[in-house]
């Protein structure tokens, strides 16, 4: 696993759309459940049935996405009568299960799962930022989210186990990174070099990051409950978004003292 923490690529404007994902991601997690989590510890049962009842309410679960219909019965946040149990009842409001897919984007799991995809999102997205522009990139970022979200729904019709988190979205921006910018320079953290600091370009950085992601997702199984095949239709998507805007527009001119290095 390659942990990038910086690319050399310059800038030509401050990547605002960018800042405004992460800041709203973090205000989101502070508001749910799941920002009373540990970061190391345990959670307390009752806690787990709260956390599952908002994802049942509020996340995009694949069943509901290709059925087009919201479950049946769902978490009321009430523990169960034995150990590890929630109470589950007909829910008491009307969901979408489409609108579910926006509204999954900016919930996270925990600390841990936000600041591993605001990394990602602030060293990679601020570039793609700048040459989609701030609104398209909004659009581009949201779409890719969508795909990711109903390819893994396709994939995975029967599943009632809530798909959250931007790293679908985020997967999305790696792919167009990877064919914009190929030889854009990564500052990065091998953990097999003890985590020291190595300059490599974005080409191997991100296909390394595509290999493992397509290892995980045709195992057996996917480690922690990780979603790695709705990372894989969100970064192929970026992939095809980015070359049409690579091939229809000119690459940008920079300031010949660029601000960002």
């Amino acid at each position: 696993m390659v942990l990038p923490v910086h690319d050399l690529n310059p800038l030509r404007r401050t990547p605002w759309v960018t800042y405004g994902l992460v800041a709203v991601n973090v205000i989101v997690l502070l508001l749910t459940p799941a920002s009373r989590e540990s970061v190391t510890g345990p959670t307390a049962q009752a806690q787990l049935c709260s956390q599952a009842a908002f994802y049942d309410r509020w996340a995009a679960i694949p069943r509901e996405l290709t059925t087009g219909h919201q479950l049946p019965l769902v978490a009321t946040g009430q523990p169960g009568p034995r150990p590890d149990t929630c109470y589950v009842s007909r829910p008491p409001y009307h969901k979408e299960p489409a609108l579910s897919v926006l509204f999954s984007m900016f919930l996270h799991a925990g600390w841990l799962h936000l600041l591993g995809n605001m990394l990602f999102l602030i060293v990679f997205g601020n570039n793609i930022e700048d040459r989609f522009r701030k609104i398209p990139y909004v659009f581009f970022y949201l779409f890719c989210g969508y795909v990711a979200a109903y390819g893994f729904a396709l994939v995975n019709q029967t599943s009632v186990e809530p798909l959250i988190g931007a790293s679908g979205a985020i997967a999305g921006v790696l792919g167009a990174y990877l064919v914009i910018y190929p030889r854009a320079k990564v500052w990065s953290l091998l953990p097999f070099l003890f985590f020291i600091p190595v300059r490599i370009p974005a080409w191997l950085v991100l296909g390394l990051w595509f290999v493992l992601q397509w290892a995980y997702a045709i195992g057996p199984s996917s480690p922690g409950g990780v979603a790695y095949v709705a990372h894989l239709f969100g970064f192929v998507t970026g992939m095809l978004i980015g070359l049409f805007v690579r091939a229809a527009s000119p690459p940008p001119r920079y300031p010949v003292h660029p601000r960002y290095r």
